[in-house]
């Protein structure tokens, strides 16, 4: 794992270091924290992301010809840990961003390139993703929502939950089942549908923090155009699994996040002086350390990427072993500082923490691909 950086991703770091604080207000790192649950911070943060774009830094990973600048690994890196070191906020779009822009680059028309991309990094469109349902989680593909094509059309009818800015979303890319004959992971499509449609009933749904981050979406008789069909009809499933190839060191966000959150926490509990706390002190220690073999996993997914290997399994492992530190991480903070610590922010988040091991991937599912990539276990 050899991270020793070369002399032009130094001056790419230092050109962003510099923009950063050139550009990034006291305001923006404020609203990132709110993540837009009022009007205004939602604008603020709009705002924020078409400043990050039309600078050419919205989404670096992204070939130039789509408004990225075509990063390599480590230049990835660089931005991931820039970013979160000056506490700037994730994008509106990081779902759109990271999971629907690769899909549209690899099947969308030119037309769909060239008129929803430069709008998606702007946030002047936001997005969500139409995938999980009632009885079809973590399991995509025993999803019930159909489309049966009608002349030109596909009229859909079924429904979507836990949809991420589902009640603001300008757009879907939604999945949906059209040959209900086939196995169920060949009978799926990929659709790109305008959320002003008629027939589509949006219900923000609030968590137990407080916010209202999720929506459930309703479909009833939408006609949507055949030609807004995302690659080959019954072929969802390889366009759900369409990753963007020069996505490679989103890892970086894990261990660097915590490492923030470790830190911001060891100040909040200086100021209440309970740093001479003898078990506070061990399990903050504890924490440490398993951030520290968090940022060698991250480290190993990356290089797996960079010199060709496969990054899947170490990032799924990854992605469960953050998950577990940030639900301890924000229990410890609950514990030490109690419900007022921080200004409420720790209980917000130990509240929040509890979705940390469903959201993005279930660590149940993350485990299977641990033990059948990572470890060969057998599938059955």
């Amino acid at each position: 794992m050899d991270f020793s950086y070369p002399p032009e991703v130094e001056q790419f770091r230092k050109e962003l270091r510099a923009w950063l604080a050139a550009n990034l207000t006291d305001e923006v790192v404020a609203a990132g924290r709110r993540r837009g649950r009022d009007p205004e911070t939602f604008e603020t943060l709009r705002t924020w992301d078409a400043t990050l774009a039309d600078a050419g830094w919205g989404a670096v990973s992204w070939p130039q010809e789509y408004g990225g600048r075509g990063a390599g690994v480590l230049e990835q890196l660089a931005y991931a840990e820039e970013t979160i070191h000056a506490r700037a906020p994730v994008p509106l779009n990081v779902i759109g961003m990271n999971n629907i822009a690769p899909a549209i680059m690899q099947y969308g028309t030119d037309a769909q390139k060239r008129d929803l991309l430069p709008r998606m990094v702007r946030a002047d469109d936001i997005w969500c993703q139409g995938m999980s349902e009632p009885e079809a989680g973590s399991d995509l593909a025993s999803l019930r929502t159909r489309a049966v094509l009608d002349g030109d059309e596909y009229v859909v009818n079924g429904q979507k939950i836990w949809t991420s800015l589902g009640h603001r979303a300008d757009w879907c890319q939604l999945y949906v089942r059209t040959d209900p004959d086939a196995p169920k992971h060949k009978g799926i499509s990929c659709l790109i549908v305008d959320m002003t449609l008629p027939g589509i009933e949006v219900r923000p749904l609030v968590t137990i923090n407080g916010a209202s981050d999720f929506a459930e979406i309703f479909f009833t008789d939408v006609r949507v155009p055949a030609d807004t069909l995302l690659g080959p009809v019954n072929a969802g499933w390889q366009v759900a699994t369409t990753t963007l190839s020069n996505e490679r060191a989103g890892a970086a966000r894990l261990y660097a996040q915590l490492e923030m959150q470790l830190r911001d926490l060891v100040t909040d509990l200086a100021e209440a002086e309970l740093l001479d706390d003898a078990a506070t002190l061990q399990r903050l220690g504890a924490v440490a350390v398993r951030i520290k073999y968090l940022e060698v996993l991250c480290q190993r997914s990356i290089s797996a990427a960079l010199h060709g290997g496969d990054a899947l399994g170490s990032a799924s492992l990854a992605k469960s072993v953050w998950a577990e530190i940030g639900q301890e991480l924000a229990a410890l903070a609950f514990d030490a500082l109690g419900p007022l610590g921080g200004s409420r922010r720790w209980t917000e988040y130990r509240l929040t923490s509890r979705s940390l091991t469903i959201a993005g991937g279930t660590t149940q599912i993350n485990k299977s691909v641990t033990a059948t990539r990572v470890l060969g276990l057998p599938r059955k």
